[in-house]
């Protein structure tokens, strides 16, 4: 299929450009599968070319929820190298330091601002829906933007890096690393939920081919633990859930790492120990969900499920908003809520319906919101929550009347 999604050529002269002049490198990828696995592939694409990447980043979705944030920007502050004038006028009209963000950035505006500030030349790589105003990144790269190549909105992120590095390799993408790259591909397209269909289709059938003779260690480590014949019978699904059961801590990623170790070994215990995770995951989600049934069974007349609480973790609002979306065919908010802040995860199932839209109603007050149209999230102050509530509730019930 021709190639016609805005910026992509743009973006792989970039980085062959960054690799040449041996500047500095930083990736800054999504905490789930889709993120990981984005950002697995693009180091290894610019490892392939001769380049490095000098850094890796996965934000912390427990403790400053998604997308870059203030934290982030406050850490990578002290990653832009410091140049002489003369450094200055050879690197002009590049930033100090090429940051490229995966599977999250689009929603970014006022943090891309800041690291633009800061010295860093942007590239956002992203699948997500764009809010009113895009970030002024220097490159952006999103299927959903204006005239962006909306016949590829279909893809999930590391769908969209694949695309990205048959243009990076060109003639020197060989068989061995497509297969390689496409088995990280369909795993994040499968976890991501996106649609089965065109080139999604295609990637899934070749990397799930390919995974099973994989030789990616991380991958490999699961044919041993799990056993190959549970894996190649549909067992792929437990890979998604256990490289999903993976947290972010100081701006690493258990999954990435597992991901990218060379060691079989060191992977099987990795592997050992994020299945452990997930046990413990998925009681506490059911524990959130009943509670959360149990609320709710009290108010049934409201058009959105809202609900929050300081106990809950924010890496399961996600997993409970869709049991409880599910289970009750409504909009469903969930949330952690902090000591002034609240950060949350949205799903909403309806055809048509767009959780990002109606959010975009309450922009005013959400200190940062976006996502997919049926799979979002939210951050906002705590004093505005019933505020944010009840405009929900009012923009929903106006979506009822109108359908």
């Amino acid at each position: 299929m021709e190639n016609k999604i805005k910026n992509l050529i743009e973006a792989s002269d970039r980085i062959k450009l960054a690799v040449k002049n041996g500047e500095r490198i930083i990736l800054y990828g999504d905490s789930d599968c889709d993120g990981i696995t984005s950002v697995t592939i693009l180091k290894e694409a610019i490892k392939n070319l001769g380049g490095d990447v000098f850094a890796v980043f996965f934000p912390d979705r427990e403790n400053d929820g998604y997308g870059v944030n203030a934290r982030a920007v406050e850490t990578l502050k002290d990653k832009v190298p410091v140049a002489s004038p003369v450094d200055e006028a050879n690197l002009a009209p590049f930033g100090r330091a090429l940051l490229i963000t995966l599977d999250l950035g689009i929603g970014n505006v006022k943090e891309i601002k800041k690291l633009n500030e800061l010295g860093f030349e942007v590239m956002v790589i992203d699948h997500h829906e764009p809010l009113d105003v895009l970030p002024e990144a220097k490159i952006i790269v999103d299927p959903k933007q204006k005239d962006g190549g909306a016949e590829f909105s279909y893809l999930c992120n590391a769908g969209l890096v694949y695309k990205l590095c048959q243009e990076l390799l060109g003639a020197d993408f060989s068989e061995s690393s497509q297969n390689s790259f496409l088995e990280l591909v369909a795993l994040a397209t499968i976890s991501d939920m996106v649609p089965q269909i065109e080139e999604n289709k295609l990637f899934i059938e070749r990397g799930l081919r390919s995974l099973k003779n994989t030789f990616r260690p991380g991958l490999r480590a699961f044919f041993d633990i799990f056993g190959e014949g549970e894996i190649v019978s549909g067992g792929f699904l437990k890979i998604i859930s256990t490289l999903n059961a993976a947290e972010s801590k100081d701006w690493q990623n258990e999954s990435y790492n597992l991901l990218t170790n060379s060691s079989p070994k060191e992977c099987q215990e990795m592997v050992e120990n994020l299945k452990a995770k997930i046990f413990y995951k998925q009681q506490k989600i059911k524990e959130i969900s009943e509670e959360v049934s149990r609320r709710i069974s009290q108010k049934p007349d409201e058009a959105v499920i809202f609900e929050g609480d300081p106990a809950w973790k924010l890496t399961l609002a996600g997993p409970v908003a869709s049991i409880i979306a599910g289970r009750y065919n409504k909009p469903t908010f969930i949330f952690k809520k902090g000591d002034s802040e609240s950060c949350g995860s949205v799903r909403s199932l309806k055809e048509g319906q767009s959780s990002v839209e109606a959010m975009k109603a309450c922009k005013d007050f959400l200190i940062t919101y976006g996502g997919h149209a049926k799979a979002s999230g939210f951050r906002l102050k705590n004093e505005d929550l019933e505020r944010f509530k009840n405009k929900l509730n009012e923009y929903f019930k106006k979506y009822a009347k109108g359908n």
